[in-house]
């Protein structure tokens, strides 16, 4: 017993001591930075991951989208050469949809009718492309089949741009969705628009199996309006600062890094000056050369002041401002006061649509709070225009006596194999309907029939 005391009391002395007490206070402050650096690493790993996740859920709803608008555009081809070809893309779009899907940190039991609807929009695709390349058209009930499948798409689009909506706003976020069987994501699947809600829009579904033209056909393409050197972080906040400009901002913070190609990026996190403290807005910079990707603002509108012409110019200013010259807007929408405009690269009088900048203006004051330039980083090269080999009156030719012509131009459109065609874009009117056909300007050929949807909010094309 003396002996076990006069352990402490020694202890107790040499805790006394100068030089033990100051090993003390240092294994402390070792063990404390060495938690907040794990802190910091898990903060920044949850960052990546968010990263990855919404550019997954990103796609996604850009490949139903175009899934939807195909298999409308199946539905108004006439010839069955024409049909194998939107199916064919039908068919590829649902399963890249579907391979983003399973990308998601979310239960597969929350996805799986979802899952099944995209798997069988591809099967039926598939199926009836194979008839169709056969030269047979499409039976009344086959055309049937593919309205119910539209039909589906259309209300599965709602629920994603719904749930984008509430992920952009952060009144939902990954790390709520992705914790299956707590209470938090029983709360999130009760929320219209979460992944519960959207797997609902299949309850009914039968056991069968806007952006502008060629805005989506740039998958998979190395970028070819990229500057090639690599720059640091520091320097894509140095571009992150003349996108928004420096006497606008009052902090900006670093989301991490997205390696994905074909475009690693950086993220931040800008808040401007005169904005609440928690609304940020996010922006992404390309590694190489330092482009500005995309940037997106969400924040309370009020009410409306500008009118549509008025954002244009404010848009074609600032990517005047920002070295984008020679751009024309081809098709803008109006939604919840903000003007979504599509603006294209116009070489010789020729319209280039592979190189498309997406704008979007405030009409309360004209501020943009969306960009998007993922079409011009992309596709963007200093194009040799050919003379055409046909004329403006030989493509008139190729269209039916049926449709009224009101307006002809040449234009450059991609092709779903990474190519491009020189082609005659008209305008024309058939039974109170307008639509866009595309005639090769080298050969004749009919390249592709785009139907004009007029709405009290702009134009979309399907």
């Amino acid at each position: 017993m003396n002996k076990v005391r006069g352990k402490l009391l020694d202890f107790k002395r040499r805790l006394s001591d100068r030089k033990m007490y100051s090993v003390v206070l240092v294994t402390m402050a070792i063990l404390i930075g060495f938690g907040i650096y794990l802190y910091r690493e898990n903060m920044k790993l949850r960052q990546q991951l968010d990263n990855q996740y919404n550019r997954a859920f990103f796609d996604l709803v850009g490949y139903t989208n175009n899934m939807e608008t195909i298999l409308t555009k199946s539905l108004l081809t006439s010839s069955p050469h024409k049909t194998a070809g939107m199916l064919q893309e039908a068919w590829n779009q649902a399963n890249l949809a579907q391979t983003n899907l399973g990308q998601l940190p979310v239960s597969q039991d929350a996805l799986s009718k979802t899952s099944k609807f995209l798997t069988q929009v591809g099967d039926v695709a598939f199926s009836l492309n194979n008839q169709t390349l056969d030269g047979k058209k499409m039976s009344d009930p086959q055309i049937k089949m593919v309205e119910d499948l539209h039909g589906f798409a259309v209300t599965l689009n709602d629920s994603l741009e719904d749930l984008q909506n509430q992920l952009n706003s952060g009144r939902l976020a990954w790390k709520e969705l992705s914790k299956e069987g707590t209470q938090t994501f029983q709360k999130a699947s009760e929320t219209k628009g979460s992944f519960d809600s959207i797997n609902s829009n299949f309850d009914e579904y039968p056991m069968l199996i806007y952006d502008g033209p060629f805005a989506d056909n740039l998958e998979a393409i190395e970028p070819k309006g990229v500057n090639p050197e690599i720059v640091s972080e520091e320097q894509a906040k140095q571009s992150v600062k003349k996108f928004f400009g420096d006497e606008n901002i009052k902090e900006i913070k670093s989301s991490g890094k997205t390696e994905v190609e074909p475009f690693k990026t950086y993220s931040f996190q800008v808040l401007l000056n005169g904005a609440a403290d928690d609304n940020y807005a996010s922006i992404s910079v390309t590694e190489k050369g330092g482009h500005v990707l995309w940037m997106i603002y969400n924040r309370p509108m009020e009410d409306v002041k500008l009118d549509g012409a008025a954002a244009k110019q404010v848009a074609q200013d600032f990517l005047k401002a920002h070295g984008y010259d020679n751009m024309i807007d081809t098709y803008s929408i109006i939604q919840d006061n903000e003007i979504t405009i599509n603006y294209e690269y116009v070489e010789s009088g020729v319209v280039c649509y592979p190189d498309l900048i997406k704008v979007k203006v405030a009409l309360d004051n004209g501020q943009i709070t969306g960009f998007e330039s993922k079409g011009y980083l992309t596709s963007h090269v200093s194009r040799k225009i050919p003379t055409p080999k046909i004329s403006e009156a030989e493509a008139r030719e190729e269209i039916s006596e049926k449709v009224s012509i009101e307006k002809i131009r040449l234009a450059i459109i991609p092709t779903k194999w990474k190519t491009e065609k020189f082609v005659y874009e008209l305008k024309g009117t058939l039974n109170d309907q307008n639509f866009l056909i595309y005639i090769n300007a080298e050969n004749g050929k009919e390249e592709d029939v785009l139907l004009l949807i007029d709405t009290p909010n702009g134009t979309l094309t399907l």
